[in-house]
Parts: C-alpha cells; sequence; structure tokens
C-alpha cells in the first residue's frame, strides 16, 4: 500500500477528531430521528391498532339489525368508539366542541329497507348519515366511511342467509343472530425468503431510512475540512509535492467511510436497546451470517456513494456555508423524494417514479431487501450497483472539477 495514502488517512483521522461538534451530530441527529419517528408511526406499521380517532352512532332505527351493524362496526372498526346518548342534537354538539369527529346516524326504517334499500313501497330508504368533523383528513374519512360500507355489506350478507335458509328450508343453527360473533377469517403473513414471517415493526422501517439519511450528512465535516484545507494551502501544498488529486479524494474516503459504519452500528444498537425503553418494538437484524453480510454489503456501498456525494460538494462550494446550504438542501430533497421522510407507499404513483432516481431510494430498498424480505445477494444487487455507480460519477466529477480549476489557474 502506498505510503502517501497511508499518511493521507493518518491526515484526515487527525482533522477528522478536531471536529468534535460535528461528528457528534453525525450521531446525535439520527438518533433524535430515530426515536422521534418510531414513536410516531409505530401504530402506522401494526395492523388492528385503535387509531386515535373518535367516532359515536345515533341509531335512530333501534332494531336487531341496526344493534348488528353497531356491533359488528365496533369490532372491525379502527377507529374509537365513544358511547353517546343516542341523541343527533347532543352528538352535533359534540362535533362543534370537538370532543369527537364522526357521527353515524342510522335513520327509522333501516333494518325494513336492508335489502331493499330503492324501496319496494315507491318511497325510496333513507340513506345514512356520516356527520364530519371538517378538520378530520379526508384520507381518515374515506377510511371509516369503508368501514362502515364493510360492515353494512356483512349484515346485509348475513341478513339474506337468514332469508334464504327460511326461503329453501335450508338448516339454520339454533339460536343464530345476526350479532353473532365470527372468528377472524384473514391471517396475514409478511412474504420472506426464509421461515420467518413475522410482520414488520415501525423501527424495522425507520432505522434504515434515517441511518442513510444520516449517513449523507458527512457532506458537513467533509466539506468543512476539505474547504479549510483549500484555504489555507494545504491542498496546493500537496500537489506541489506530486500528490495526485484522486489520491487525495482516496485519502479522504476510509476514514469518513469507518464513521459512517460507527454511526450503522450506533443506530442499530439504538435500535435494538434503546428504542423499546419508550414502547416500541426492538430493532430485528437477520441472525443469519449471509444476511448480515448482505446487510454490511448495503451499508458500506450506501457509505461510499454518502462520501463521494460529499467530496463532489467540497469540490464545487467555494465556502462552508455554501457547501452547508447546498450539502443539506441536496440532502433534505433526496430524503423527501426518495422515501425517507414520507413512506414511499402512500406517494401518488407519479412521486413514486421520480423516488426511484434518489441515491437515499436505492440504498432504502437495498435495506428493506435484506431486512424485511430476508432477499439474497443477487436481490441487493441492482441496488448496490446504482449507488456504486453514483458514487464512481461523484468521484470522476470531483476530479473533473478540479483538473478544470487548475487549467483555469495556469
Amino acid at each position: 500500500m502506498s505510503p502517501r495514502l497511508l499518511a493521507l488517512w493518518l491526515k484526515e483521522t487527525i482533522a477528522l477528531t478536531r471536529d468534535k461538534h460535528g461528528l457528534l451530530a453525525l450521531f446525535i441527529m439520527p438518533t433524535i430521528f430515530i426515536l422521534v419517528m418510531t414513536m410516531a408511526l409505530r401504530d402506522a406499521f401494526t395492523p388492528g391498532v385503535t387509531i386515535d380517532v373518535s367516532y359515536s352512532v345515533v341509531d335512530l332505527d333501534q332494531t336487531p339489525i341496526s344493534k348488528a351493524l353497531v356491533k359488528r362496526l365496533n369490532r372491525v372498526a379502527a377507529f374509537k368508539k365513544i358511547e353517546g346518548d343516542n341523541d343527533l342534537g347532543s352528538a352535533r354538539n359534540q362535533l362543534l366542541q370537538g370532543k369527537q369527529s364522526l357521527v353515524l346516524v342510522l335513520p327509522k326504517e333501516f333494518g325494513n329497507r336492508l335489502l331493499t334499500p330503492g324501496g319496494t313501497d315507491g318511497k325510496p330508504a333513507e340513506p345514512l348519515s356520516l356527520l364530519i368533523d371538517p378538520a378530520l383528513s379526508p384520507t381518515l374519512q374515506l377510511a371509516f366511511r369503508n368501514q362502515v360500507m364493510a360492515a353494512l355489506g356483512a349484515v346485509r350478507a348475513d341478513e339474506l342467509t337468514v332469508k334464504a335458509g327460511k326461503l329453501f328450508g335450508l338448516p339454520v343453527a339454533p339460536g343464530a343472530t345476526l350479532e353473532k360473533d365470527w372468528p377472524d377469517e384473514i391471517h396475514s403473513e409478511a412474504v420472506r425468503g426464509n421461515t420467518n414471517a413475522k410482520i414488520p415493526s415501525s423501527v424495522q422501517q425507520n432505522v434504515p431510512a434515517w441511518l442513510i439519511f444520516a449517513m449523507f450528512f458527512v457532506v458537513i465535516p467533509v466539506s468543512s475540512i476539505f474547504i479549510i484545507e483549500r484555504q489555507q494551502g494545504t491542498l496546493q501544498r500537496l500537489r506541489a509535492m506530486g500528490v495526485p488529486f484522486h489520491l487525495v479524494l482516496a485519502g479522504k474516503l476510509l476514514p469518513f467511510f469507518i464513521v459512517n459504519q460507527v454511526q450503522a452500528a450506533l443506530m442499530v444498537l439504538v435500535g435494538m436497546y434503546l428504542v423499546p425503553q419508550f414502547g416500541s418494538e426492538a430493532l430485528e437484524l437477520p441472525s443469519s451470517l449471509p444476511l448480515l453480510l448482505n446487510w454490511w454489503a448495503v451499508s458500506s456501498t450506501v457509505s461510499l456513494a454518502a462520501v463521494s456525494w460529499a467530496l463532489l460538494i467540497a469540490s464545487i462550494a467555494k465556502t462552508s456555508e455554501q457547501a452547508t446550504i447546498v450539502g443539506g438542501v441536496g440532502n433534505i430533497l433526496m430524503g423527501a423524494v426518495g422515501g425517507i421522510m414520507v413512506p414511499k407507499f402512500i406517494m401518488p404513483a407519479s412521486m413514486q417514479k421520480i423516488a426511484a432516481l434518489s441515491p437515499m431510494a436505492w440504498g432504502l430498498e437495498g435495506f428493506h431487501t435484506v431486512m424485511l424480505r430476508h432477499g439474497s445477494f443477487a436481490d441487493i444487487l441492482p441496488s448496490l450497483t446504482q449507488l456504486l455507480v453514483f458514487a464512481v460519477a461523484s468521484l470522476l466529477a470531483a476530479i473533473w472539477l478540479n483538473q478544470r480549476a487548475l487549467a483555469a489557474q495556469s
């Protein structure tokens, strides 16, 4: 190995250890993000957890069928039910005062017209009414409507079954009613590359996302050291000593690569031991050695891409302020587009196509392939290839910019 490269690594390590505040930010920022976002999104990744949005039902029909609908809705709805006094005026006041968000009103004759909503006597049935707090998210409004429709369809199907049984003489269990508690008939199972089929929690989603975001923020210490060396003439002295610029860049890669790997190890420990102290599940890494090696391969290529991006920004920027603004804004845009800040699956289709252009999205896909799907090396190879191509392109661009600057000075 070249003695000059070893000397450059030693120089970068010394410069890096002097920037204690920058290093501290690289480790504290992702820790805070992981804790906050894991707690905030915990219920979003946990099936069956009640949404903290309240609803009540005003049953003006008071028939066995209307009571069966209320009971079924209470069983299947992911919203929090509030027991009211079954008064429409009181329910409206509750909405106006912000004490609840949704009120479902079952009209009179609901049970009699359940199977004939168009009306057999020429009088159409009165529809169900849903009173909504206007401040409630349209997404949650739609979710509750869909759950009401699902419960209504189930009650209607039960009523049809009972009537068909009576009409055709089919056997009906003694004491069968519409309010019978039916067992769960669907079992959810996450499809992975092995037999471990546990549904992933929010910590499995958030730790890799914010780890990638933190890795790319190495742009701030890298550019800071790079620009100080340029201003103090260190780079000029190295060039005068015959050290090529690509070797200078190579000397900066290893120390910051190691910093990124320490970040990765620390964030994993935060997910495994600190996050559970705040009431969420612990991070679970793959248990087999090949999968752990695949995880490290993704972590390594994300780190190479992040450090290469940082070196490119440092080559473009003239001052530390420019590097902080350009690098920081670039990272935020890549994170916002790439599914770090907003999960990709809730983006519209057009935004999901744009997300595929973000290097952070490639890294996140690689981590998810290993941690959630337990994929093989062949499965993560597309993500690794994209990240390596981005890293090489960034380094080549940084070298070209330096050569052009030298040509302009001569």
